[in-house]
């Protein structure tokens, strides 16, 4: 698909990851709205980059864990630009629980990392269905983790709700087909985020001793792939771990 005067939707946009896609679709023509919780400076530095590369750029405030704000958020996605053609579903929550400490990972805490990295990106899905179906050529990128995959990163929470997310991108693809395509990137350790400095020092140390590239997986190489399952035509339901060649990730 050509992806020039698309319009992308990109949750967490704010953040680095999420900032990297943003400017990586704009670079490849299209124009991109920026999704962020709180803080407002990270998301407008994220539109900067967009219209730096000569595309649109918008920010709306969105916390996917409340469905009235989903919905308030695809009113102005629309209202904006009359149309959406691409969700990356990128925005999530985490936190360092070592996976032996049953009693530190309570309801609440497991309820906001479900709520926040699963539930809400089937609701964003959900609530823009009709509008990426409506030009047959819709593309759904979830971002989820190489934890998704084996038993690890941040806690038994974080791991649990990216598995669930990738087999959602399987169930997805189903119900979307033919008109939307979805796929999913599971990245690994992501050095200089914000994510990656919430997890466990052990855990990160175990990432890096495990690659065999020598170094792990980067916010570009993550855009880079998203703008690469949007383009394409005839790939969906797959997942492709970025990661900078974990073992735990060749599957």
């Amino acid at each position: 698909m050509e992806l020039t005067g698309k319009v992308a939707f990109v949750t967490g946009g704010s953040g680095d990851i999420g900032k990297a896609i943003a400017r990586a679709l704009a670079g490849s023509g299209a124009d991109v709205v920026v999704s962020y919780v709180g803080d407002a400076g990270r998301a407008d530095a994220a539109v900067e980059a967009i219209r730096k590369a000569g595309r649109r750029g918008h920010a709306v405030q969105l916390d996917q864990r409340d469905p009235r704000s989903i919905e308030a958020s695809v009113e102005q996605v629309m209202g904006h630009f009359g149309r959406i053609d691409i969700l990356v579903n990128n925005a999530a929550w985490n936190i360092g629980i070592p996976f032996k400490d049953l009693d530190a990972l309570t309801a609440d805490i497991w309820d906001r990392v479900l709520e926040t990295n699963l539930r809400g990106p089937f609701l964003l899905c959900r609530a823009f269905a009709s509008e990426l179906r409506r030009h047959k050529a819709g593309r759904i990128v979830n971002i989820a983790s190489i934890a998704g995959l084996a038993p690890a990163g941040s806690s038994i929470a974080y791991a649990a709700g990216k598995s669930a997310l990738i087999h959602l991108t399987h169930c997805l693809a189903v119900a979307m087909a033919p008109d939307v395509t979805v796929n999913c990137i599971a990245p690994g350790l992501v050095e200089g985020t914000r994510m990656a400095e919430r997890l466990p020092e052990e855990v990160k140390q175990s990432a890096r001793s495990q690659v065999i590239l020598g170094r792990t997986g980067s916010a570009e190489d993550i855009a880079q792939m998203a703008v690469a399952y949007c383009r394409t035509d005839s790939v969906t339901g797959q997942t492709i771990v970025v990661d900078g060649g974990a073992p735990i990730g060749m599957r």
